[in-house]
């Protein structure tokens, strides 16, 4: 009786931390799930959901309360992001994350994994375009210590996170936050087959 109670309790956090991440612009998962905790008065060692549990949870809830308007923000994300990667042609962009996984909302930032061996010259390349960005780092899983240099910048009113990988880092694709598998990435004939 013990693990249907606890089934039925991490699918409530599951749905309460989904309706987070889609309405209030929140995109950490662990976040999510300490905040329904809360706001369903749970302790902090109550037994979370896994997060691939919470990202089923936001397809459903996406699916269920605003199907249309999904799918229209999400073409329109994809549409944005296959321009930029059009424009980043040169150094061989891939889509990654919710816009490709088709998680995405109205908050989403579209994500581009670049491969070129000096993330300077992708600089120099925005700058000569006058695309004002700003330099990030992100780390990619929590066994390595470096993070993965990269820009953000706007496009047409959306905001776009690129990280600059080495050349061969095509080859091996980073760890999914959500479920520890290869991330998916997506060339742009993959994207425009969307």
């Amino acid at each position: 009786m013990a693990r249907k109670s606890d089934f039925k309790l991490r699918l409530r956090i599951a749905d309460e931390a989904a309706k987070i991440i889609v309405e209030e612009d929140v995109a950490d998962y662990q976040l999510a799930k300490q905040k329904a905790c809360r706001r369903l008065g749970l302790a902090a060692s109550t037994s979370l959901p896994r997060n691939t549990e919470i990202e089923q949870a936001v397809i459903e809830r996406q699916r269920l309360f605003a199907p249309v308007q999904h799918t229209k923000v999400l073409e329109n994300l994809r549409q944005l992001a296959l321009s930029v990667m059009r424009f980043l042609e040169t150094f061989n962009p891939h889509l990654v994350g919710s816009v490709l996984k088709g998680t995405a909302n109205h908050y989403s930032v579209i994500q581009l994994h670049l491969f070129n061996d000096d993330q300077k010259s992708v600089a120099i390349f925005l700058l000569d375009k006058q695309v004002s960005y700003q330099s990030i780092e992100r780390r990619q899983s929590k066994e390595s210590p470096n993070g993965v240099p990269g820009f953000s910048f706007d496009w047409q009113g959306v905001p776009v996170e690129v990280l600059v990988f080495p050349l061969d880092g095509l080859r091996t694709a980073p760890r999914s936050p959500i479920d520890g598998k290869a991330i998916r990435r997506a060339s742009i004939q993959q994207v425009s087959d969307l």
